[in-house]
This record gives C-alpha cells, structure tokens and sequence, in this order.
C-alpha cells in the first residue's frame, strides 16, 4: 500500500488518532504502513513542519515510536475532525481541516505543524504569478499588477504547472487546495 491507493479519514478520539478506510476503522498503530506513508510525506512536502516536529521529539531514542509521535502529532493537529471527506485521497494528497485546538494563537508551532506550508519548489517569482491567478485574476490583469510582459506571465505559469504536475486552472486550484499552498491567506 502507498500513498496513491490509500483512502483514509482521519479523526481523533478521547485524544488518539483514528484511521478509517476501506479496511475499516482502527487506532493509529506505530507499526502501520500509514505510519511510514505520512512520515514519508511529511518529510517531503513539509520540511518546515518536519523540522519542527523533529526538533520537538528529538529525545525519543527508539526511531520507530519517533516516527510514529511525528505523524501522530502531524495528524493531531491537521486533521481531527470526523467527516465524509477523505483526509487522504486517492491521489495522496492531503486535505487538511482546522483543527479546534485550546493553544490557538499561542503555540510556537501555529501555522507550522498546523495548517503547513507545502514545499512546491515553486520559485518566488512564479508563486506571486499563481497566487494572483489563484484568487481569479485573468493573466493580462496579472501581467498589469506585478508589471510583467504576458508571456513572462505565461512562463511562470507553465513552469509552474510543469513542476507541480498540473495541467489545467482546475487542476491548479485543486492542487494549492489539497496542499495548502496559500496557508496564510485561509485562516
């Protein structure tokens, strides 16, 4: 099993993960698969996230409860809520909630193991193109706002798309969602 055949909600119960699939529904287990898959994403897709999340159990000696402190704590705190929406799609993207948490608006860790910043390899430059497109501006509008000739515009865009692997506005869309890529701007 990996992370593109993987259908899972995520909810947290009397203060313990749960994962509910196909198979059924059971408490988060350090010795899982879907242990290693979210790990593996984590580490991946949100090295801010787990930066922190190391640093944060870096005294745990034993690597395979380390491992599974790091996703549990990753799960806790971006998907807690019991729904119909899988958390976890077909295509392993994440879909993340806000969570309901008693240190909103104190937690060091706000907006960093929480609501993450996903690493798209995106350049500054293309991400201040997509963000405009994101929120629905035309590309003529885009090229206006940040004084770029339409085909630069044009450029970033299809780098853009290239690197992320998408190839439509749609998919975009899809893709900044289900990854969070304008986090600062949901909340």
């Amino acid at each position: 099993m990996n992370a593109t055949t993987m259908r899972v909600e995520f909810f947290t119960f009397n203060d313990e993960v749960w994962c509910r699939s196909e198979n059924g529904t059971s408490k988060l287990q350090a010795s899982s698969e879907i242990v290693r898959v979210i790990y593996e994403k984590v580490s991946e897709f949100y090295p801010d996230a787990f930066k922190a999340l190391n640093k944060e159990y870096a005294n745990l000696m034993d690597e395979k409860y380390k491992r599974f402190r790091i996703v549990n704590r990753f799960l806790k705190c971006n998907f807690g809520i019991i729904d119909q929406t899988l958390d976890l799609n077909d295509q392993g993207k994440f879909r993340f909630e806000c969570v309901q948490c008693p240190l909103r608006g104190e937690c060091k860790y706000e907006n960093v193991i929480c609501n993450p910043k996903f690493d798209s390899q995106i350049s500054d430059a293309e991400l201040r193109v997509l963000r405009l497109l994101y929120h629905g501006k035309s590309r003529e509008d885009i090229a206006d706002a940040l004084r770029l000739s339409p085909k630069t515009v044009n450029n970033h865009i299809w780098n853009a798309y290239t690197r992320i692997g998408v190839h439509t506005l749609g998919e975009f869309i899809e893709y900044a969602n289900s990854h969070n890529l304008f986090n600062d701007e949901r909340m």
